[in-house]
């Protein structure tokens, strides 16, 4: 029996894109016959100190010689001296996401970093899987040649068309943690400029991985006059969510990048029109016919699409057109775990 090995950090049952991913891909991989082994490292990487490096490197040592291991991009990047050391012995595999150095709020010096070390660490793996040719772009300024990247792209699971919200008052729903990177101030202040429509946001999304941000977000709500109009869902169970996207009208996702965006196909399984932004992948991921796509960060531009949907019922026909023809294409996680099989495949002792 085939044993692929899993290094994540921090918890991998979190409600994020990056970690229900590699839960997906996990549990495909056991129904294709493999055995799967997870091992957790610390929550604190990326930003890791001596302790979750000490017991990351004995996690590797610990592991037979020629195993292959997989490990989660937000601890290999954190770690190349780790990683350096176990090269030679084990088969490693790389699974990014997205750039650590991409992440939004990083200052310069902490940027160059997390650049340098994730670039260090990506020469001692044989195989980077990235899930999206965007970051498989990105990536090529970091060494990673294409023979040495294979792009396995989330799948998406069937979902019934959304129902929509039933009144003149558009529900519009943001699926995402409350953290600098997905732009909900950006998404605020640009509503704030169109008060005299009528709509209601919902933002569905954990506060637990950037607490200033998510507390800054409930000041400006009423800093802006939005209180009663937009709403903190916090962290949603599937259930939960499902019905949040059946009783949208419009899906919104205002990033400064994205490595591909999971809730971004969800919303286009569901047939929802979508306003978001052309940072990383999104532009690979959303068909042109099915959103409005705006430069992240810029206030105007986000508000002015929206305008547009809001004033314009023919134009979210067309976008929600747009988006159940796109609902056709997308791809199921069986095809998605079968290519990522497919990838471990090639990486030789």
């Amino acid at each position: 029996m085939k044993t692929a090995h899993f290094l994540i950090p921090g918890d991998p049952d979190a409600r994020t894109g990056g970690y229900r991913y590699d839960r997906r891909i996990m549990d495909g991989l056991g129904d294709l016959g493999w055995r799967v082994a997870l091992r957790r490292l610390s929550a604190t990487f990326p930003q890791p100190d001596a302790a979750a490096l000490q017991a990351a490197d004995a996690a590797l040592a610990g592991l037979p010689d020629q195993a292959l291991v997989i490990i989660d991009g937000l601890a290999l990047g954190a770690m190349p001296d780790v990683v350096a050391a176990h090269r030679e012995r084990l088969r490693l595999v790389g699974l990014v996401h997205h750039p650590l150095a991409l992440e939004t709020g990083l200052g310069e010096p902490q940027r160059q970093q997390l650049y340098a070390s994730e670039r260090e660490a990506l020469r001692h793996v044989q195989q980077v899987i990235v899930t999206s040719p965007s970051t498989a772009r990105a990536l090529l300024d970091y060494d990673v040649t294409p023979e040495r990247c294979t792009v396995v792209s989330p799948g998406a699971d069937p979902a019934p068309l959304a129902t929509g919200s039933g009144n003149g008052e558009l529900a519009l729903l943001c699926a995402a943690s409350l953290t600098p990177r997905k732009g909900h101030a950006v998404l605020f202040q640009a509503l704030a400029q169109l008060k005299q429509h009528r709509w209601r946001l919902r933002c569905a999304g954990s506060p637990a991985f950037a607490p200033a941000t998510a507390a800054h977000l409930q000041t400006l709500i009423h800093e802006l006059g939005l209180t009663g109009r937009v709403e903190l869902l916090g962290e949603l169970d599937n259930e939960a969510l499902a019905a949040c996207y059946q009783q949208a009208d419009l899906f919104v996702l205002p990033s400064f990048y994205e490595g591909y965006g999971m809730v971004l196909a969800e919303a286009l399984a569901c047939g929802l029109p979508i306003i978001s932004t052309t940072a990383g992948a999104i532009p690979d991921t959303v068909p042109a016919g099915a959103g409005l796509l705006t430069p992240p960060g810029d206030v105007a531009a986000l508000a002015g699409a929206l305008a547009r949907v809001l004033d314009e019922p023919e134009l979210r026909q067309i976008l929600a057109a747009g988006a159940r023809a796109a609902r056709r294409a997308l791809p199921d996680w069986a095809q998605a775990c079968a290519q990522f099989a497919a990838a471990l495949a090639t990486v030789r002792g």
